[in-house]
């Protein structure tokens, strides 16, 4: 991905999702082209010249850590929106490495928290998505007709933006679908700033882009959107319709550690723990058959 053109994508888009005046900037009832603010009005808020600010739009000038930050403020930036605009900046600064990264491993202290959290779903996730590690019931949640062993294969591991885009069983899975989506670009956003140069990122995003209309819309809204606690319903085939907070804990290797759980004395843990339950059961794989599942689930029902 070029450094300079997604700053200078980034800056474009965001200005024309600005409404004049919400920022008090008069325009005296005139008809404008294009919506938004000007590149004029943007860097009259922002303390710049506008010859300066159309450069930094072009990729053809630099900014300065207060630059960037009167900027963020003009265009009403959230801290994660602010935070992206200064790593695109940098990254705009950066040569380009060509130099593929080496596959993601699980570090050696998330391997050891995942194998003591066996009565909640957990999913272990890369720098863009990629499925680490999950384990047992993290996998019959999300993705229980993947092979539960995927993730130990770096060539095949799933992708949760891939999973949530392309995939029916996921894209079923949530009820409130649309709201997951956007979550997903604007964390792949927030990672094109920090790995502008990743090989493995650009290929994820061109192929999203020609196979899903939908996140070909969002991803050119540039969008910056970061969600470390959200409730969402989900709708799963064994054991029905569940509200489930998914937690993401960020590890200093960049790795994600997503923790799903319900609340206490609800239908939604009752269904939990029927599935987790179920998937541990002896000789039954969450990958197996949905069949052999939903007998497993019967059983285990009767037993509670």
């Amino acid at each position: 991905m070029d450094g300079k053109r997604q700053l200078g994508e980034f800056l474009r888009a965001r200005r024309s999702q600005v409404r004049p005046e919400d920022l008090g900037v008069v325009t005296y009832g005139e008809r404008r082209r294009v919506p938004g603010l000007r590149r004029e009005e943007l860097a009259r808020l922002a303390g710049v010249s506008e010859s300066y600010y159309a450069r930094l739009e072009q990729g053809q000038s630099q900014a300065s850590p207060d630059v960037l930050d009167a900027i963020a403020q003009a265009l009403r930036l959230s801290e994660a929106e602010g935070r992206h605009l200064r790593e695109l900046s940098a990254g705009a600064r950066r040569r380009t490495r060509s130099r593929r990264p080496a596959p993601e491993r699980l570090s050696p202290a998330i391997a050891q928290l995942l194998g003591m959290l066996t009565e909640v779903p957990v999913v272990v996730t890369g720098r863009y998505g990629d499925v680490l590690a999950w384990n047992r019931a993290g996998h019959a949640l999300y993705a229980g007709h993947f092979d539960p062993d995927a993730p130990d294969r770096p060539g095949e591991r799933p992708n949760m933006a891939r999973l949530v885009f392309l995939d029916a069983h996921t894209r079923d899975l949530y009820a409130d679908w649309p709201a997951k989506a956007r979550v997903v670009v604007g964390t792949l956003r927030l990672a094109s700033g920090q790995y502008p140069d990743d090989p493995g990122l650009a290929s994820l995003v061109g192929e999203l882009t020609v196979n899903s209309a939908e996140f070909a819309a969002m991803w050119a809204d540039h969008r910056v959107k970061t969600s470390d606690v959200a409730v969402h319903k989900m709708r799963h085939p064994l054991v029905g319709a569940m509200h489930v907070t998914q937690q993401t804990l960020h590890t200093e290797q960049g790795q994600n550690v997503v923790v799903a759980t319900t609340e206490a004395d609800s239908p939604s843990r009752a269904a939990m723990t029927l599935l987790t339950h179920s998937t541990a059961a002896p000789g039954l794989s969450a990958g197996r058959p949905k069949t052999i599942a939903k007998q497993t689930v019967k059983e285990t029902a009767k037993e509670t």
